[in-house]
């Protein structure tokens, strides 16, 4: 009996411990594989793949390098060139000039003056792994599920914005097969008003119905969401707080519109307002914050603009490793107005990356030309983020 007993015992030992190995795996399972979280009657999230463990500072240079897209040197030359010529011996020069039938030349002469640096590629800080940028671009349409004045979003409906996108996005990789296209959507989240409203602050919040339709239709394409604050009277500083719930996705940007930012008693759609760089800097930290301690991929801040006094003290303008900053083109009109604006407003201002928005009405009853994927191309540098109206 005593040794049928031991043999129980050991029995119930050994059951014992399965028992709780088991529930240790079940725990290990539970937390590499957490449960769905429940949904909110919107699509699933789109699927965002994990990110590389680094960058590869090498693609990122050239990609750089290439968006660039840095016209031939003329009338000048590099300065290792200039090096090269300034070492040569005359007589080496004299020799030279001889065998292509120049009757004298001289030292001097012969060496061009220095290339200025150019202004791109932007030395700014290196993105975190997983940034979008260089590597893809975007293309996108714009608008406010309420007005059909404002842009596509509202002008169609969902099945023909997103056929449309899908169109124009395979026009863009069709133009430069080296650059992946990824579609989004940028959603007026805070649209500027004309009236005071309730609080006085000339801008309206859009709900969180609308809000969710936006992403909830961005992610029935794998694509991106930027929530466009246009802030009226309001501040950066307190309407991009609000849209945190919304950034903690991954696949939720953020655009800022300074033409809509006002104060000193003028109103929106009267005056064009203005942003600097301590209110970009403002939401490229908050943003970083949040990727920060959601362990996201690097964010992308768009900010609109078609005249100087709209962004201010760009030279302080911060991109991060978490957030990348596009400085995108907002203005309608002709090709060579908008090349022109482009040029004197975002080329010859450089913050990280850059932006070029297209009006499919106002570019081509006022300008009576839509540019094409190929002619916007040809800028330099070569928007990364392309947005139509």
């Amino acid at each position: 009996m005593y040794n049928d007993g031991m043999k129980w015992k050991q029995l119930i030992t050994v059951l014992f411990a399965i028992g709780i190995a088991g529930i240790g795996a079940l725990a290990f399972l539970r937390r590499s594989h957490p449960p769905a979280k429940a949904t909110t009657g919107r699509a699933p999230a789109a699927v965002i793949p994990s990110p590389p463990a680094t960058l590869d500072k090498a693609a990122y240079n050239a990609k750089m390098l290439a968006l660039a897209n840095l016209p031939p040197p003329k009338h000048c030359a590099p300065s290792a060139a200039k090096a090269s010529a300034k070492a040569a011996p005359a007589r080496i020069l004299r020799s030279a000039a001889k065998s292509r039938r120049v009757a004298f030349v001289t030292t001097k002469q012969a060496v061009l003056p220095p290339c200025p640096a150019p202004l791109w590629p932007v030395h700014a800080v290196y993105p975190d792994a997983g940034a979008l940028l260089p590597f893809k671009r975007i293309v996108a349409y714009y608008g406010n599920f309420y007005s059909k004045r404002m842009g596509i979003l509202g002008e169609y409906p969902p099945d023909k914005v997103l056929a449309m996108l899908s169109s124009t996005a395979a026009a863009w990789a069709a133009a430069d097969p080296s650059t992946p296209v990824v579609q989004a959507l940028d959603y007026i989240t805070v649209s500027a008003q004309g009236l005071p409203g309730r609080d006085g602050r000339y801008r309206m919040r859009m709900p969180q119905s609308h809000i969710e339709k936006a992403i909830s239709l961005a992610d029935q394409i794998q694509g991106l969401v930027f929530l466009d604050v246009q802030p009226g009277w309001s501040t950066v500083r307190t309407e991009v707080p609000r849209l945190a719930p919304y950034l903690k996705q991954p696949n939720v940007e953020l655009a800022l519109d300074p033409e809509f930012a006002l104060v000193d008693g003028k109103r929106p759609g009267a005056w064009i307002g203005t942003l600097n760089a301590d209110d970009i800097n403002f939401a490229a930290q908050f943003l970083a914050k949040i990727v920060r301690e959601n362990h996201l991929p690097p964010k992308i801040l768009v900010v609109h603009r078609f005249t100087e006094r709209m962004v201010t003290g760009f030279r302080g303008i911060k991109p991060l490793p978490e957030v990348q900053v596009v400085m995108d083109m907002d203005g309608f009109g002709s090709p060579v107005l908008k090349v022109s604006t482009y040029k004197d407003f975002i080329a010859r201002q450089p913050v990280q990356f850059t932006g070029f928005k297209l009006f499919y009405k106002n570019d081509v009853n006022i300008g009576h030309h839509l540019m094409t994927p190929a002619e916007v191309l040809l800028l330099s540098p070569q928007p990364s983020f392309i947005l139509y109206q």
